[in-house]
């Protein structure tokens, strides 16, 4: 029910807001650089961006007008309807370098898989605080959350997008073990994925997949080929010095040596031009973020508040680490984008949609003491 109560703005958030809408300024500013001078067809990447943030803030605001304890009535629908889509994108979706993941909006491409993300956040935060096990939850008590998490997993994995089908993975992993679960729990987990593992080298993971993960090994024995991405990165961020060489003066970006340096390798632009003191600054910022999100957590008002704010934290942090370590060439490429920086409509929308659940979760923490003063 659509409800808006003037109090609960008094609860409102400006330190995550401030910190939203100082790093969304400087990944604007980013990609402003990063894709300059603007393709002479097609709308720029930095003014469509800016466009689908103002659709990314519509969004928060429209989800600030429930109390997020309803997404427990929403979140079986809004998995059924996340699932169907990507039933559709294996259907009929569009193509593009051997992919089949997006459907076109007209404004945006839209990629069903980044919305699965928060989908099964706010499914695992409603199965979790639903079904409480102080002793912690058991080998049985875990076949619901994995049927939701590899439903999900295995129709992503068919486009191929093996990037985002392990986020939904590490998204599980991360609120399991929040969650507490017994030891032969952990034994039966671990055996399971690691057999999983040895079964998808084998025959699950495409040869460029597999060539992906030989390069992160060995990047120079194909500088042109597999390793070409990696080492012009590192050459990137590594030739930014302390200082920089200043906006829109890096040389890996503008003279085209770094590949995709709009999308997954947005933040080794910013390190070319701003350094190792900008990138400090920019990380301080974005943890920042992301220490306060676990802040909300804490002070959440119930056992759903909590599961869903540390769950929308670890959907950004592991994307935000998996992206910086590829970015410097300790992980593989497996195009996985920078939250709020990488230019991307669904990435883009699928963040914020996150951090207003956080800003929901954080504006009504007081509502069970003004209900109890407003009895009185």
């Amino acid at each position: 029910m659509l409800r808006i109560d003037r109090r609960y703005f008094y609860n409102f958030d400006w330190i995550l807001l401030a910190l939203l809408l100082g790093i969304s300024g400087m990944a604007l500013m980013n990609l402003y650089s990063a894709s300059y001078p603007p393709s002479p067809w097609g709308m720029p990447p930095y003014i469509k961006q800016c466009y689908l943030f103002l659709l990314g803030v519509s969004g928060i605001l429209f989800i600030l007008c429930f109390d997020y304890k309803e997404l427990h009535f929403w979140n079986y629908p809004f998995y059924i309807f996340i699932v169907l889509l990507l039933v559709f994108v294996l259907l009929a979706g569009n193509t593009a370098g051997g992919a089949q993941r997006w459907i076109n909006l007209g404004l945006f491409q839209l990629q069903p898989s980044e919305l699965a993300k928060l989908s099964l956040v706010v499914t695992l935060a409603s199965y979790y605080s639903r079904k409480e096990k102080t002793e912690g939850y058991g080998i049985k008590d875990m076949i619901t959350p994995v049927l939701l998490t590899g439903i999900p997993f295995l129709l992503i994995l068919k486009q191929p997008d093996l990037g985002t089908a392990l986020m939904l993975g590490i998204i599980f992993v991360s609120m399991t073990v929040f969650a507490k679960v017994r030891w032969q729990t952990y034994v039966c987990g671990i055996m399971f994925g690691s057999a999983a593992g040895v079964f998808a080298w084998f025959y699950l993971l495409k040869e460029y997949q597999k060539r992906r993960i030989e390069t992160l090994l060995n990047p120079g024995k194909d500088p042109m080929g597999q390793g070409y991405q990696i080492l012009q990165s590192k050459i990137a961020v590594g030739s930014g010095g302390v200082s920089g060489k200043g906006y829109q003066e890096g040389t890996q970006g503008h003279l085209h040596f770094l590949p995709e340096r709009h999308t997954d390798f947005a933040f080794a632009v910013w390190g070319e031009e701003w350094g190792f003191a900008g990138s400090l600054f920019f990380l301080a910022a974005y943890f920042g973020m992301l220490i306060w999100g676990l802040y909300i957590a804490m002070t959440a008002r119930d056992r759903f508040g909590v599961f869903l704010s540390f769950g929308v934290v670890m959907l950004i942090f592991w994307q935000a680490v998996i992206n910086l370590l590829m970015i410097l060439g300790f992980l593989p490429v497996v195009g996985i984008p920078l939250p709020l920086v990488s230019y991307g409509g669904s990435s883009l929308l699928t963040t914020l949609l996150g951090l207003g659940i956080l800003l929901n979760v954080r504006m009504r923490r007081f509502q069970i003491g003004q209900n109890i003063e407003k009895m009185k």
